[in-house]
């Protein structure tokens, strides 16, 4: 077939393969470094594979999570700041996983943009390999795809994809958490990657530019200072959980905060009372109810509040559990306890087991000196 001025091509058209293919031998040696037993990380193929068998379980059963990173991305995008958000896309999903008692395995990316920049989506996977490196999982695959009729100029997506895997005599959340369970809180490292569309209104609301110093962090722009990745639990809780045992259910707290994360783990008709004045909470939080005029429910099922994520343990071991977390750099604080709901009606989404939180969050911003 001849070629003129009117023969097309895929290139033509907005999408280049070769700055693919360039993409996949850029980021082949970040896939190599997060090898595991288990996976070789040798990307190029047609799907990833991985051995179940070399990891020794007895009797594995196999937990998938998928998340994204939702409006946070927009920030990335906004001030070119690619290098952290990977962490946030891998994070949303292990962290999910090892509610669940999972180990996270294997991990998979998908990235969508309208014309691949080699640099960013280079920098964007790097920061995805690390966040593999800190979950102990192995990146053996994803996919990149080029819209350009999908979205604008200069915009990309992200969707993050965990394999893990439990015994099956151990998976959480287990049938005998009850009433006298200690519940305790691992500390966030901040807004995390829920409530985006509402911060990013509350910064233009503020009348803040992205490279403004945060008033809730000073000597740290705005953009760096929200773009802080998400907290990965994986390392210290699997370390608690084969040293110490005695972890009965866990809750990661996302979008809906307590109030819609923890009856999720809970058995009928039983109550988690939270006391939350025990509750630290972050000066980015305070800001954010503040310059909103957000009431502490709503702040509470929408943003994690400084509480990351929340374990219900056996009462008689709380307290080791808790140092051990301390000792391996955790902040962690205990938040209340289980009690009988018996007789209690079902809650407003129709579930039998809810929180009953006590106390008030301080959520009052006050300027650091």
């Amino acid at each position: 077939m001849s070629e003129g001025k009117n023969s097309w091509t895929y290139a033509r058209s907005g999408v280049d393969i070769e700055a693919g293919n360039a993409l996949v031998k850029r980021i082949a040696p970040m896939a190599k470094a997060t090898s595991r037993v288990g996976a070789d990380t040798q990307l190029g193929g047609f799907g990833g594979l991985f051995d179940l068998k070399a990891c020794g379980y007895r009797d594995p059963v196999l937990v998938a999570a998928n998340d994204g990173v939702g409006t946070k991305l927009k920030i990335s995008i906004e001030t070119g700041i690619h290098d952290t958000i990977g962490i946030d896309l891998v994070a949303m999903s292990v962290n999910d996983l090892i509610v669940q008692g999972a180990e996270p395995l294997f991990f998979l990316d998908y990235f969508a943009t309208a014309k691949l920049d080699l640099d960013v989506a280079e920098r964007v996977i790097a920061s995805i390999a690390r966040g593999c490196q800190m979950a102990g999982c192995a990146l053996i695959g994803g996919e990149t795809a080029e819209m350009p009729d999908m979205y604008a100029a200069g915009d990309y997506d992200l969707a993050g994809f965990a394999v893990g895997a439990v015994e099956r005599d151990e998976i959480l959340p287990k049938k005998t958490t009850q009433p006298g369970d200690v519940i305790l809180g691992l500390g966030s490292s901040g807004v995390h990657s829920n409530g985006y569309s509402l911060v990013r209104r509350l910064v233009k609301e503020a009348g803040l530019d992205w490279n403004d110093d945060a008033p809730f962090q000073p000597g740290t722009s705005v953009a760096r200072a929200l773009l802080e990745p998400t907290k990965i639990y994986v390392k210290p809780i699997l370390e608690v959980i084969r040293k110490l045992g005695g972890v009965k259910a866990m809750a990661h707290i996302t979008g809906g905060g307590f109030i819609e994360n923890i009856p999720r783990v809970l058995p009928e008709l039983c109550v988690a009372e939270i006391d939350l004045y025990a509750c630290a909470v972050p000066p980015v939080f305070k800001w954010l109810a503040t310059v909103g005029g957000i009431p502490a429910e709503e702040m509470l099922r929408t943003f994690n509040c400084g509480i990351g994520m929340v374990l219900i343990v056996e009462a008689d071991k709380a307290h080791d559990i808790a140092e051990m977390f301390r000792h391996l750099g955790e902040s962690c604080v205990t938040l209340g306890w289980l009690q009988d709901g018996s007789g209690r009606d079902a809650n407003e989404h129709g579930q039998r087991a809810w929180v009953d939180t006590r106390g008030k969050l301080d959520l009052t911003w006050r300027a650091p000196k």
